[in-house]
């Protein structure tokens, strides 16, 4: 898969920066979208270790999600080093490098109700530092009001929110040890909040700062999928950093220590010089759980 160049304009960084979330038109191109596809078609046949099926048996539809495929899949890994993703992360973030962190899948099957809940990514990981963004791509076509909601602005109210297990609704971490305060009820104030999504088509995506707070309502079409995958990306001021509890995902034995550079065989810098050999994160060092 070739690499291309993605014209994006000042613009739209600048949007980037002011609200927290964009949307890039024609980003990817066909067989981007057709390589994660494959990989993610593989992974519903056989999801990874830290899948989750997020609704019950009683409940209508179908909603997979599942972490770090590009550890064990080689469509994701392809993605991840060839595809332009990981320079619009630079672009949007202003990085001079750029280092991958992790993936992952949500699949919501036709006529899906459940949402993905209200939250920020950031604070369900080991990272510190502003330049942190997810890149959201869909792989079907998704109308505005299935698509991914994001609240502009809010990845400046200074405001980190508590973590919440998906599938369970618990608290990541233990609540007399977080200093995380509770998302506000979004969803019971909609009016309350400046609220955008975007009706895309497959090769087009988002790209948003780690905290900003963002959801999703379920699919509500009765003709496609609603297939998404999110790569999470880090430039020069992100660092490891420790949280009151463990993170999800949990990676472990990396080595690295509170305020060491985001840089290492477990998050390889994919931009703009790839590690010499990214295969070293596939490796049996490599543990992960959630």
């Amino acid at each position: 898969m070739a690499l291309r160049e993605i014209d994006i304009p000042a613009s739209l960084v600048d949007a980037y920066r002011r609200d927290g979330a964009v949307c890039l038109r024609g980003a990817f191109d066909d067989a981007s979208i057709d390589l994660l596809r494959d990989g993610v078609e593989r992974d519903i046949a056989a999801p990874g270790p830290l899948h989750t099926v997020q609704q019950g048996r009683e409940d209508p539809g179908f909603f997979l999600t599942d972490f770090c495929m590009a550890q064990r899949l080689p469509e994701f890994r392809t993605f991840i080093f060839e595809s332009p993703a990981a320079a619009i992360a630079a672009r949007f973030m202003g990085a001079t490098r750029v280092s991958f962190f992790y993936d992952a899948i949500w699949v919501k099957g036709t006529a899906t109700p459940k949402r993905t809940r209200w939250h920020q990514d950031q604070p369900y990981y080991p990272v510190d530092g502003s330049q942190f963004c997810a890149i959201w791509v869909p792989l079907d076509p998704v109308d505005a009001e299935s698509s991914l909601e994001l609240v502009r602005g809010s990845h400046r109210w200074g405001r980190w929110f508590e973590p919440e297990l998906t599938r369970r609704g618990q608290d990541l971490y233990d609540a007399d040890q977080s200093p995380f305060e509770r998302m506000p009820d979004i969803e019971l104030d909609r009016g309350g909040y400046d609220i955008v999504s975007w009706s895309m088509r497959p090769g087009d995506c988002i790209v948003f700062h780690a905290l900003t707070v963002h959801g999703a309502a379920g699919n509500s079409s009765r003709e496609h999928w609603r297939r998404a995958v999110s790569t999470f990306w880090m430039g020069d001021d992100a660092v490891f950093a420790e949280r009151p509890g463990n993170v999800r995902p949990l990676f472990e034995g990396h080595g690295l220590r509170p305020g060491d550079p985001m840089e290492c065989p477990w998050f390889p810098r994919v931009w703009p010089e790839p590690d010499a050999n990214p295969a070293r994160f596939t490796d049996d060092g490599f543990r992960i759980s959630i």
